[in-house]
């Protein structure tokens, strides 16, 4: 059984999550202090691991004992086999990890789902940006939006999202999840402007980037909110908190706040 090993976590590995599932990792699991990735075959990886072969076990148990469900505010995201888990009163957030980022375990994501969880969500048109597993998108459409669309560069993630819809009992059909309060839909793309039909018409945009490209998109990020609405970003680390912090300043957000978990920042803001 070949293992590719990593030091870290699944917390703070999940950045590279999804390069060792798109290599063909075939299961990840935690195990003091490592990242252990198992694969049928040797593969190129840019990463700091080292390969090993080992005897062959049920590395799927082991895998599956690593994961637990996170609280992140009223949501509790979980794995699909351990949804009996989630504590009552607590809305689940079913996510199986897969070639997607966003399983929970990360702080930007906890702190991403546990804001979401903040507003009321009612009647509101949300854009994810950057989607991923759909996690951000799921917690929004779950916790009561309108409408809600996902979207990302990386053709992947698109199935895993709808995948991740339907682990949370949504119906899935030509590419749109009926939700209570109308649509979710996942689209390959990026945050452009022709989009927007010239008006602003999103009431909650969020995004877990880098601070390289959140500094890229603020103005789209402006353009896309209707006045006043909220703007929640993460996936960045503490030292560039500045760099986003101008750039929303520059595009005259208002109301910038920011949390730490760690080394990495979430970040607030209110469009003008």
């Amino acid at each position: 059984m070949l293992v590719y090993i990593l030091p870290g976590t699944l917390e703070s590995r999940e950045v590279d999550l999804d390069a060792l599932w798109e290599a063909g990792a075939t299961g990840l699991e935690e195990r003091g202090g490592h990242l252990r990735a198992y694969f049928d075959a040797e593969v190129p990886l840019a990463l700091n691991g080292e390969w090993t072969n080992e005897p062959d076990q049920d590395w799927q148990a082991d895998w599956k004992k690593g994961l637990t469900p996170v609280t992140a505010g009223r949501f509790t995201i979980a794995p699909s086999w351990l949804a009996h888990e989630v504590p009552p009163g607590q809305i689940p957030l079913l996510i199986d990890p897969g070639m997607a980022f966003g399983t929970g375990h990360h702080a930007t994501t906890r702190l991403a789902v546990e804001a979401i969880g903040q507003l009321d969500l009612t009647g509101r048109t949300v854009l994810d940006v950057g989607t991923g597993s759909g996690v951000l998108a799921l917690a929004a459409a779950l916790g009561g939006a309108a409408e809600v669309l996902g979207l990302d560069i990386d053709p992947i993630t698109i199935p895993a999202a709808y995948e991740n819809a339907e682990l949370n009992g949504l119906s899935v059909k030509n590419g749109v999840v009926q939700i209570k309060g109308g649509t979710l839909r996942f689209e390959e793309g990026s945050l452009d402007l022709d989009l927007l039909d010239d008006k602003p018409i999103y009431t909650l945009l969020v995004a877990n980037l880098f601070a390289e490209l959140h500094d890229l998109l603020a103005g789209a990020y402006r353009a896309a909110l209707q006045p006043g609405s909220p703007l929640i970003l993460t996936g960045i680390l503490e030292d560039r908190l500045p760099m986003v912090r101008a750039a929303l300043e520059r595009e005259a957000f208002s109301d910038i706040a920011e949390i730490l978990d760690g080394e990495w920042a979430l970040v607030t803001a209110l469009s003008s």
